[in-house]
């Protein structure tokens, strides 16, 4: 190789030195030298005369890229080729010598970087007329962002949508820009956030991405890596004033980019990377690397990189390539790029180059050469798995964690102003209409003050009887002196007659009058900071359920699932109802899952999928089935008697024999004393909350969440209103929301010391334990038909995700480059999860009379009295290589639950499933309380390149003290790695339970795979996750050591309550077997609505000649608000 000088002091005569030798080289391209002409050359180097004629091939860059090491690397690999010198042109050369005293060549390798002179390179080609392995024009283009997506455009690939604002005064015409408040017009084209601002020069990296205010707005400012950040999170909503943009819509990737380095049109190297908007946390290994992943390019990815390639003129290009949506879109391109650390690549790119410049120039030259022809490389790449049941699909509904208590309010509104809000966004359409934005609940205030205002000008008015809703609708919504669409929303729902609203414990009632619109407020319901630290751990435990990585990554807890993720090998999707604190578990769960950092709400929007799922986890609990309204009254009725409960009330409330409904029936006894007895603490806690707030001490007191006194005092109030109704009888939908409160008070706010909290609790929960699970039905049948009309989508969905994986073309060979695990996660309420649950109790999955395993789950589910926060449903699809394709014993299912976090009840109280085990003889079980809680030694790993490996320990009785299992011991990547001991600590998250004895059990690994990998792992501590105990003291509170007692939580914070660990329902199902169950369950469902559709459409079709029930609203007198009638009926009533 010759270089020739960087500094004016040496000679200009060129330097020649000798390339390495050709370890890890590839298959050598035909007159490249052998290893041994290179020993005799070394031996000998005062005889080496270069072979004639020699091919220059001159290396012309700023001296950061040429001596960078993968050119060191390439250079020396293209020295082997016999007919074939480099020059590197030194930097001072390159800027300060004219292009005439430039070294002559025959080949140019040249590229434009920082400082680089392009316009010198661009004279010195046409002077010297080398051949270009990159195109110098070009790399004008290049550099204006513009450029590049109006070649890209031009090529037919594909690319985000977007539009090119010019600040440019000779261009005023492309300078049109009309901001809002969640998205930009730019010459006309709207771009709703999430959007991206790119300048319109490659050079600066400034990109910002802006986020929606449903998601908490802000931006995130990405930049060149500075150490280990990569891009930043700032509140700042608005676009840059100054300069020219590129405005372009957000591709959701799950958080992955793929970074393409191609050698020539047939050759292009694909790595994955965190991307850089994700958190802005730059993963690096032990040496200071940025971690990248390699990556199968499909085939229409491959056909993208050609194009590119070619397009450009450039061999050597890298671009970037976003995969969202099942579609991959070009965003960058970058130029002369070439791949880090990677022995594979320098092989192959130097191979390519130096057979691209014999090919071109051994002809002018009189080289004898000839294209090398060669088998291509077998992409041969670890399966998923090293065990024989190969982990195909992971699919987990999850209820959200921890929030703030729920409070609901319901109006009937008739007002004009009201059905013109109706109209004006969209209500007629499906008859509901759901307001969350800041500016929706502006205009819902702004009614309600001017209706308020008139009230006071005439008292006697129409609407003078809900004056009271009216001011609690004003207090809720001016509430915290700001609007967020996650904090409250109102729901309006159209209704033919008018209904009576005004008693919220029973069914809207029809009179014989006009048309109405039921509105009902929600305000509370937020995550808090132990739900988001709940929804996190869950994640980082949910890591263990995947394969361990392979070489470096063996042994690493959840690096094997961080490494499948990244190299596309992990099919994950996260999806989550519109609520917003299901969003955020999402964003949670997915920041501890993936290790990120950060705010939540960079990783929301990228990961989680919340819109246009057409009800797939959302169910709109104020419009309830006729079934659901049969159900509830049923439940009122026999709630409201007097009397002891007899054998024919747990008849009737209990048919199904549910072991926590009776024991919860047997505490009540009689429901209205015991309601009278809830009634009357509820009035001694609020008298107890006046007080304390008339204390001088208590007026700064700021409670769990930053709430207030006045704030608790507002919610216990409005139930002890609502609770007792002026009839004397109780509301029985009040007690969930009794039951709710008091349990976040007793666990949050337990440092005011309010007398009665415990009895209350205790009382309650006994209340909401039977009212809770009966509003989803009551009998099986009807537990069966108000789940699925609650959850037939999801149902749907959750047999289309396993259907796809037994499908998957892929399925037949484990080393294919296409294989992979198909994770779904599906966030959403206490509904949905109850409603599946039922499906798989009561739908008839299996014959709990011919199948063991399966009645031990049922019996387990029976004595389960809640699905408290981060419940978990849990189906594991395996795929058996070993078995035949066609055989039902290829594809094996599991079913796994847990009931989620431990409640605020004493120890003991819950009940104890049978530990994640496979099905065995009944002397092998234990069912003690300490298998749910302590950690038996695992079954050893088969890995045989584990890097953390421990030795068997001391076995210990399960109720014994232990010391943390978890020893911090050294990085990988931007996760800490734990190493695993043998028995748990409190407050450690066990993924799995197991009912075995110690003595049954070897050590486990986190990096174990198949049944090791199941039993009783421990995870917790996760560094990115806040400090309670530090958020505590900063708001002066004290925990108390009562609250010790019974939970330790995560890190040993008694602010965060542990889970309970998954118990395993089955595990031993078919696909066929649960395939054919979820289909049945759902066609019963389908010709069942089908039946009622027709009765309906028979019904409205006899009716509609002229005295329809559906006659449009009735519009009243309104001096100040002019509307127009609406003369036809809304399209969904017809």
């Amino acid at each position: 190789m010759w270089s020739l000088p960087a500094s004016e002091g040496e000679s200009a005569t060129a330097h020649f030195f000798l390339g390495a030798g050709d370890e890890g080289l590839g298959i050598r391209g035909i007159g490249m030298r052998t290893e041994e002409s290179d020993s005799e050359l070394l031996e000998d180097e005062e005889d080496e005369v270069p072979p004639e004629p020699q091919i220059i091939v001159g290396i012309c860059a700023m001296t950061k890229k040429s001596k960078s090491k993968p050119m060191t690397q390439i250079l020396e690999r293209l020295c082997r080729f016999d007919y074939l010198t480099v020059i590197i042109l030194g930097e001072d050369v390159i800027l300060n010598e004219p292009v005439e005293n430039w070294p002559s060549c025959h080949c140019l390798i040249s590229f434009h970087s920082k400082g680089f002179p392009l316009d010198k390179a661009v004279a010195y080609s046409k002077l010297r007329n080398p051949f270009l392995i990159n195109d110098l024009a070009m790399q004008y283009y290049i550099q204006d962002r513009r450029e590049v997506y109006r070649i890209l455009q031009e090529e037919g690939i594909d690319l985000p949508r977007y539009a090119v604002l010019n600040r440019d005064p000779a261009r005023p015409e492309e300078c049109n820009l009309i901001e809002g408040e969640d998205q930009v017009e730019v010459n006309g084209a709207v771009f709703p956030k999430p959007f991206v601002e790119k300048p319109v020069s490659a050079e600066d990296h400034n990109v910002y991405i802006y986020y929606p205010s449903s998601a908490g707005g802000g931006s995130q400012r990405l930049f060149r890596k500075i150490g280990s950040r990569s891009s930043v999170y700032s509140p700042e909503s608005s676009v840059r004033k100054t300069g020219s943009y590129i405005y372009e819509e957000f591709m959701p990737t799950d958080g992955t980019d793929v970074k393409v380095y191609t050698v020539g049109p047939d050759y292009a190297h694909a790595e994955a990377r965190k991307s850089p908007a994700l958190d802005g946390k730059v993963e690096r290994d032990s040496e200071g690397k940025e971690i990248r992943y390699p990556v199968m390019l499909t085939a229409m990815e491959k056909l993208v990189a050609r194009k590119v390639c070619v397009a450009f003129k450039q061999t050597v290009c890298g671009f970037d390539l976003l995969r969202a949506n099942g579609h991959s879109f070009v965003c960058d391109v970058n130029g002369f790029s070439f791949v880090k650390n990677s022995m594979k690549y320098y092989d192959d790119c130097a191979k390519i180059l130096g057979n691209t410049i014999m090919r071109e120039l051994a002809p002018q030259f009189q080289i004898p050469w000839s294209i090398p022809t060669e088998a291509e490389d077998i992409p041969i790449v670890p399966t998923t798995s090293g065990t024989m049941m190969e982990l195909r699909c992971v699919i987990a509904i999850i209820r959200h964690g921890d929030r703030t208590p729920k409070q609901k309010m319901k109006m009937e509104v008739t007002h004009p102003r009201f059905f013109s809000l109706f109209e004006k966004h969209g209500g007629y359409k499906t008859g509901k209409l759901k307001l969350k934005r800041p500016e929706q609940l502006q205009e819902v205030l702004d009614i309600t003050r001017l209706l308020l205002a008139e009230l006071e000008k005439e008292p006697g008015g129409e609407i003078e009887e809900k004056t009271g809703k009216l001011e609690q609708l004003k207090s809720v919504l001016e509430m915290y002196g700001h609007f967020s669409g996650i904090n409250r929303k109102v729901q309006l729902t159209y209704y033919p007659h008018e209904v009576k609203a005004s008693n919220e414990g029973q069914d809207p009632q029809p009179k014989a009058l006009g048309p109405s619109l039921l509105l009902v407020l929600k305000w509370g319901g937020e995550l808090t900071p132990a739900g988001r630290v709940q929804a996190e751990e869950l994640g980082r435990a949910f890591r263990c359920m995947y394969p361990g990585g392979q070489g470096d990554y063996a042994g690493f807890p959840g690096c094997g699932l961080l490494r499948l993720h990244s190299t596309f090998r992990h099919d994950l999707k996260i999806y989550a109802s519109d609520e917003g604190r299901v969003q955020m578990t999402a964003a949670a769960f997915a920041k501890g899952l993936l290790a990120l950092e950060g705010e939540l709400t960079p990783i929301l929007v990228q990961m989680v999928k919340s819109a246009n799922m057409n009800g797939l986890l959302d169910s709109d609990g104020d419009s309830l089935s006729s079934c659901q309204h049969r159900v509830k009254a049923r439940l009122h009725h026999i709630l409201q008697q007097d009397a002891p409960f007899g054998p024919e009330d747990y008849d009737k409330l209990a048919p199904t024999g549910s072991t926590s409904l009776l024991n919860s029936m047997a505490v009540i006894q009689n429901p209205v004393k015991v309601c009278d007895q809830v009634f009357a603490l509820i009035e001694n806690l609020t008298h107890q909350i006046r007080e304390r707030m008339q204390d001088p001490k208590s007026v700064d007191l700021q409670l769990y969440h930053s709430e207030t006194l006045e704030l608790m005092l507002q919610r216990w109030s409005k139930l002890e209103r609502d609770f007792r109704q002026k009839s004397g009888r109780y509301d029985i939908s009040k007690i969930p929301d009794i039951y709710d409160c008091v349990k976040y008070d007793v666990q949050h706010n337990a440092s005011l010391g309010l007398q009665g909290t415990a009895e209350l609790l205790r009382l309650s929960k006994a209340l909401a334990d039977v009212v809770i699970p009966q509003e989803y039905g009551i009998s099986r049948e009807e537990k069966l038909e108000i789940a699925v009309g609650f959850c037939l989508p999801l149902l749907r969905k959750i047999l289309l995700d396993l259907q796809r994986t037994h499908e998957d073309e892929y399925s037949r060979g484990v080393l294919s480059p296409g294989r992979h695990v198909r994770t779904r996660l599906y966030f959403t309420s206490e509904s949905h999860v109850h409603s599946l649950l039922s499906v798989f109790r009561y739908g008839g999955l299996l014959d709990e009379t011919q199948d063991a395993q399966w009645q031990r789950a049922l019996n387990y589910l029976s004595a389960i009295s809640e699905l408290n926060y981060m419940t978990q449903i849990v189906i594991m699809l395996y795929e058996d290589n070993t078995r035949d394709p066609l055989s039902e014993e290829r594809f094996h299912v599991e079913l796994h639950f847990s009931p989620g976090v431990k409640g605020v009840e004493e120890e003991g109280s819950a009940p104890t499933g049978y530990g994640f085990r496979p099905a065995s003889s009944e002397n092998e079980m234990k069912t003690d309380q300490g298998s749910m809680e302590n950690l038996c030694p695992g079954k050893a790993s088969d890995e045989p390149d584990r890097a953390l490996q421990t030795s068997p320990q001391p076995s210990e009785g399960p109720g014994l003290p232990r010391r943390s299992p978890l020893i911090r011991n050294r990085k990988a990547g931007s996760m800490e790695v734990l190493s695993e001991t043998s028995s748990s600590r409190p407050g450690g998250y066990r993924l799995f339970s197991s009912s075995r004895p110690p003595t049954e059990m070897k050590q486990s690994g986190l990096g174990s795979q198949c049944t090791g990998l199941f039993s009783t792992t421990v995870l917790g501590g996760s560094s990115s996750a806040p400090n309670l105990q530090d958020y505590a003291r900063s708001h002066g509170k004290k925990l108390p050591s009562a609250s010790l007692k019974h939970r330790d939580g995560f890190e040993g914070c008694s602010m965060v309550p542990t889970i309970y660990p998954l118990e395993t329902l089955h595990n031993a199902l078919s696909l066929r077997q649960v395939s054919e169950f979820l289909s049945r369950v759902c066609q019963r469902h389908t010709e069942a609505q089908v039946q009622v559709s027709a009765a309906l459409f028979d019904s409205m079709h006899s009716n509609q000649a002229s005295n329809s029930p559906f006659s449009p609203p009735r519009t009243l007198h309104s001096p100040t608000l002019h509307l127009r009638q609406r003369s036809e009926k809304p399209p969904w009533c017809k």
